[in-house]
């Protein structure tokens, strides 16, 4: 008895320390499983794979955005080379390197930016004759050996909005002449009025007849030449007069591109566009004109009374 008394308590201590520690491993399986399968882990997998996709979406651009490019309505337009020269210039301007340019831009045509001389309108006025010496004129574009100039009548100059123009007249013989206004006729020239060159009057009448009623239009020729930039004497940065030279087609309006966007500068009637506070001033600049065209030019530094030629063209209309 007293032997059997022995074995009894040692033979249940050692089952239940067996049964102590297959409880243990069953505890520590159930805890592991619920780790690995639980919703804490599935969020984290589910948020792995959405970074991987947001990742793989921005790192591939669609070819649309590879194969766009600007166009231009004047494969001059968007020209980086090639030798431009100015229709006017100083009588002996420096030379300047030319800048690279954006591409052109076209924007709807308004009647606010065409102003007083439409195109596809025909006016009818009459012609006189002056001495224009040497080719300069109100519109400031310096000296020329152009002899096919025009000076309009002060209403249809509209504060220079009329320079640069080129001009079809037409007198009651059929006879025509194509000038180029750099000039302004002051009153008492009227409405419609022209004051040509004298070589350009001979070719419409005898210079004897003095005046001879005409009908003009305006025209927007094929040209060789490019649009150039001049800073007026006395530009800085600080202060600066803005013009553009040998536009095919009237300007509309030029800006400059200043801190805060692009800024319309104010015309004079002597054909600058000036930034009294110097914004702008050897920034880029964007002219437009009367159709609505827009080239922006970059890379024209403040040089005043040097032509600086920028390689780029209004399209033919």
């Amino acid at each position: 008895m007293a032997s059997r008394s022995h074995r009894s308590p040692s033979s249940g201590r050692r089952r239940t320390a067996l049964v102590s520690a297959a409880v243990a491993v069953v505890v520590a399986l159930v805890a592991a499983l619920f780790v690995a399968f639980g919703p804490d882990h599935e969020t984290d997998a589910a948020d792995s794979v959405a970074a991987t996709a947001v990742a793989a979406t921005r790192g591939t651009p669609t070819s649309t955005a590879q194969e766009s490019k600007p166009t231009s309505a004047s494969p001059s337009a968007s020209a980086r080379t090639g030798s431009p020269k100015a229709t006017a210039s100083t009588a002996s301007p420096r030379p300047s390197t030319a800048p690279a340019s954006r591409p052109a831009r076209k924007v709807s045509a308004s009647a606010s930016l065409t102003g007083r001389i439409k195109p596809g309108v025909s006016y009818d006025g009459v012609a006189t004759f002056y001495d224009v010496g040497n080719g300069d004129g109100a519109c400031l574009y310096g000296p020329t050996s152009d002899v096919m100039t025009a000076a309009m009548n002060h209403t249809d100059y509209e504060t220079s909005k009329a320079c640069g123009a080129y001009i079809r007249v037409r007198a009651g013989s059929g006879a025509s002449v194509t000038v180029r206004i750099t000039n302004e006729c002051p009153l008492p020239c009227a409405p419609g009025q022209l004051d040509l060159s004298p070589q350009a009057f001979a070719k419409l009448a005898a210079p004897v007849q003095g005046r001879i009623p005409i009908t003009w239009s305006l025209l927007s020729p094929s040209t060789s030449d490019t649009v150039s930039i001049r800073y007026k004497t006395g530009s800085s940065r600080y202060w600066c007069g803005v013009q553009a030279i040998g536009h095919r087609n009237p300007l509309a309006r030029l800006e400059v591109e200043t801190a805060s966007g692009w800024k319309e500068l104010p015309r004079t009637d002597y054909n600058y566009f000036l930034s009294e506070q110097g914004s702008g001033c050897g920034g880029a600049i964007r002219i437009t004109d009367i159709y609505g065209e827009q080239l922006e030019i970059d890379g024209i530094g403040v040089k005043p009374d040097v032509v600086q030629p920028t390689r780029v063209q209004f399209a033919q209309h």
